[in-house]
C-alpha cells in the first residue's frame, strides 16, 4: 500500500522527574530532509535521532521538535575524583618547590583544578533520552499511521483515474478498428476531388494510400498504453516506495496519448486523447505526494 509524504504526529514520555513532548511533521520531498529542533543537552544525540527517522522514514522533508521538562530538581548526588585530588595536591607541590613558596595548599587552590568533582550527569542524561526516544518513536508511529491513511485514499482516487483512462483506451480502440476502411475512403475521396479522373493510376494510388493509412495506425500505442496503465495498478499495492515508478509510468502513459493525438485521423480519437491527458494532470499532481 502506498504512503503520503505529509502528515503529524505527536508523541509523549515521562517519569518521576522529566516530561519529553514531541512533534513531527512531514511535507514533500524528492529525497529524506531532517531537521532537528532539540535541547541543548541532546545536541549530542543527534545523529542517533536522525538515524531512528531515517530507519522509519524513506522520503519526506521531516522537522521534528522535542521538548523537555523537568519537574523540579533533579536529585544529583556529586561524587569526588579522589585520584584526581592526589594528583593536584602533588602538582601544587611540586609547583610551590619549583617556584620556592612556603605557602601552604588551601581549598581554594584546589577548586581551580576542574573536574574534581561531578554530579553523575552521563547516566541522567542516558536516562533522559531513553524517554527522549520512546516519544520520538510514539511520535513517528503516528505519523506513518496518518501518512498511510492518506496514502490509501490516494490510491483509491489514482486507481479509479487509471481505470478511467483504461476505459478511454477501449474506446479509442473501437473507433481505431471502424475507422481505418473510413480513413481510406475519405483520403480516395479527396485524390478524386483534387486530380478528377483517377482511373489511369487506381492501384497506384489505393497502395499509397494504404501506406498512409497504416501510418495512422494507433494498435502499438494502444497496447504499450494499456501495458504501462496495468503496471501502474500493480504498483498501487506494493508496499515499498513507489513514488519515483509511478512518476516514471505517469510520463509513458503521456508519451502514447501524444502519439495517438498525432497520428490519429480522426476528431473523436484526438477528442479521448485530451481527456486521457487531462486525467494524466490530475495524477501527475496526486504521485508528487507519494514516497
Amino acid at each position: 500500500m502506498i504512503s503520503s509524504m505529509t502528515g503529524f504526529g505527536k508523541g509523549t514520555a515521562q517519569n518521576n522527574h522529566v516530561n519529553v513532548e514531541a512533534e513531527i511533521k512531514s511535507v514533500n520531498s524528492r529525497y529524506l530532509e531532517v531537521s532537528l529542533k532539540l535541547p541543548k543537552n541532546l545536541q549530542s544525540k543527534e545523529y542517533e535521532i536522525r538515524e531512528l527517522i531515517r530507519s522509519r522514514i524513506k522520503r519526506g522533508k521531516i522537522i521534528l521538535n522535542v521538548q523537555v521538562k523537568k519537574n523540579g530538581l533533579v536529585n544529583e548526588k556529586p561524587s569526588l575524583d579522589k585520584e584526581g585530588v592526589e594528583y593536584a595536591v602533588k602538582f601544587l607541590k611540586e609547583l610551590k618547590k619549583t617556584a620556592k613558596l612556603k605557602d601552604k595548599i588551601t581549598l581554594e587552590q584546589l577548586l581551580t583544578f576542574q573536574d574534581l568533582f561531578s554530579s553523575d550527569m552521563s547516566d541522567e542524561l542516558e536516562s533522559e533520552f531513553q524517554l527522549v526516544r520512546e516519544a520520538i518513536e510514539a511520535s513517528i508511529g503516528e505519523l506513518l499511521t496518518m501518512r498511510n491513511k492518506e496514502g490509501e485514499e490516494l490510491s483509491k482516487d489514482l486507481a479509479m483515474r487509471i481505470n478511467n483512462i483504461q476505459q478511454t483506451v477501449s474506446i479509442i480502440e473501437e473507433l481505431s478498428k471502424n475507422s481505418a476502411q473510413e480513413n481510406f475512403e475519405k483520403m480516395k475521396e479527396r485524390a478524386r476531388q483534387l486530380l478528377g479522373d483517377i482511373s489511369a493510376y487506381t492501384d497506384r494510388l489505393e497502395m499509397e494510400l494504404a501506406i498512409l493509412v497504416d501510418k495512422a495506425d494507433i494498435t502499438e500505442e494502444c497496447v504499450r498504453l494499456r501495458s504501462h496503465a496495468k503496471f501502474f495498478l500493480e504498483s498501487l499495492k506494493q508496499s515499498a516506495e513507489v513514488g519515483r515508478k509511478l512518476n516514471f509510468l505517469c510520463q509513458e502513459i503521456n508519451r502514447e496519448a501524444n502519439t495517438i493525438g498525432s497520428k490519429t485521423l480522426s476528431t473523436e480519437i484526438s477528442h479521448y486523447t485530451v481527456y486521457i491527458k487531462e486525467e494524466l494532470e490530475r495524477i501527475r499532481e496526486q504521485i508528487q505526494n507519494i514516497e
